[in-house]
């Protein structure tokens, strides 16, 4: 089943709302075995409208339309889709109550724009809206099913999860999808690309590969599409064990797996605690730490230690160490991996220094020099990096590339 999301609204269009409706969307379609062919979105303009239903059910089966479903005279979906399917409109009888009780407890006095919130199309079959007023709307024409919601996204969300979804599933229409993730670290996309040329062109014909890279990692997922669910299910996790076998250093994780989660799994293995010192991270990885449910268990605290002054105030950086070497230097980072290790008694800590930019470079010390360490139970580790002239980035790359670190510390430490 192939599907087309069609949004309505100019304020999408001029960049006043970011269209998130139509990810959404198309991450529960695709995992429920339906493709995304198109997504389109178009004005509050009823000749626009009319040619996008048009288009749609001619390369579609499935069109879910948001938006344009509200009182005001701007919102003209209803009427098109009159239009488009030729048949008049009608006051829901179901949908007026459920207006009125809604406004009712909300003190607020019903008017003529709110009934006609329970106008709908003769044509459709009405699909009800448990989180707001305006009805959603099931249309069939010509083998193509379209699907009107409003434009608000928690309420599109719960008529797709209590009404769409489950009546598409019991359609007999869908096929079976399965989707998994291998996230990889360390190396760029052309250079995995090139090591994985041979396993990728032996994946069977039913599972597509796709090379997802940002700037801190490269995603590999693999998408398998079929009758039977267990089958695909079983194809995709034996070639993710060859994967493994091929570029076992450089996988951290599957799915929504973060490197940080990660580390706080190998440090509970082991009964063991961290704590960070951060200068040009400016409290970040910290963040990583915290934002993990159950992090307390692992994760003492940790010190942002921007200016010289709270270096040696609190970590104990010697005031020597800062003159000869300036704060940007290996020994700096390893008095400040061993300080706060020892302040705030962990197994193991991390420390950053760096010039996140876009000032403050040298000749010798440019912009996106990092200094990181890692200091655990048996060894400490301190490397040098050299990344861009972006701040933003700067700061994430420090955080994830300190974050791996002493992920492969902890495997090795395990072994």
């Amino acid at each position: 089943m192939k599907a087309e999301i069609i949004t309505i609204g100019d304020e999408i269009l001029i960049g006043q709302i970011v269209d998130t409706n139509s990810a959404w969307m198309a991450e529960q379609l695709n995992l429920n075995g339906i493709e995304v062919f198109q997504i389109t979105s178009v004005h509050d303009d009823h000749g626009h409208i009319m040619k996008a239903l048009f288009d749609a059910e001619s390369r579609t089966d499935l069109v879910l339309i948001t938006g344009g479903l509200g009182p005001t005279k701007d919102d003209i979906t209803k009427k098109c889709l009159c239009d488009y399917f030729q048949c008049g409109m009608h006051r829901d009888q179901k949908t007026l109550e459920s207006v009125v009780e809604r406004l009712s407890k909300r003190n607020i006095t019903i008017n003529r724009l709110n009934q006609d919130q329970a106008l709908v199309p003769d044509a459709c079959t009405v699909l009800q809206n448990s989180n707001g007023t305006a009805p959603g709307m099931w249309f069939e024409k010509n083998e193509t099913i379209f699907v009107s919601m409003p434009g608000v996204p928690y309420e599109m969300m719960g008529i797709m999860e209590e009404e769409v979804l489950p009546r598409l599933r019991k359609s007999g229409k869908l096929r079976s999808i399965y989707h998994q993730t291998v996230l990889v670290y360390g190396i760029g996309e052309s250079m995995l690309a090139e090591q994985l040329e041979t396993w990728e062109n032996a994946l069977p014909q039913f599972i597509k590969l796709a090379y997802l890279p940002n700037q801190l990692m490269v995603r590999l997922r693999l998408s398998a599409y079929g009758e039977s669910m267990d089958l695909l299910k079983q194809a995709v996790d034996e070639q993710i064990k060859e994967l493994e076998s091929i570029i076992p250093d450089h996988i951290f994780g599957y799915n929504d797996d973060t490197i940080s989660a990660i580390t706080g799994k190998l440090l509970q293995r082991t009964g063991s605690t961290i704590s960070v010192a951060e200068s040009c991270t400016g409290g970040n990885i910290a963040h990583r730490y915290t934002e993990v449910p159950g992090s307390s268990a692992y994760f003492k605290g940790g010190v942002v230690a921007y200016s010289n002054e709270v270096k040696m105030a609190l970590l104990g950086v010697k005031a020597e160490t800062l003159k000869a070497h300036g704060a940007v230097s290996r020994e700096v980072a390893l008095e400040m991996v061993q300080g706060v290790r020892k302040a705030l008694d962990t197994d193991y800590a991390i420390a950053t220094t760096g010039i996140a930019g876009p000032d403050g470079g040298t000749a010798e010390k440019p912009v996106g020099t990092v200094w990181i360490a890692i200091a655990g139970k048996n060894e400490t580790q301190v490397e040098c990096f050299r990344f861009l002239n972006n701040r933003e980035r700067n700061i994430e790359r420090s955080t994830q590339t300190a974050l791996n670190m002493l992920r492969q510390l902890l495997l090795a430490e395990l072994k």
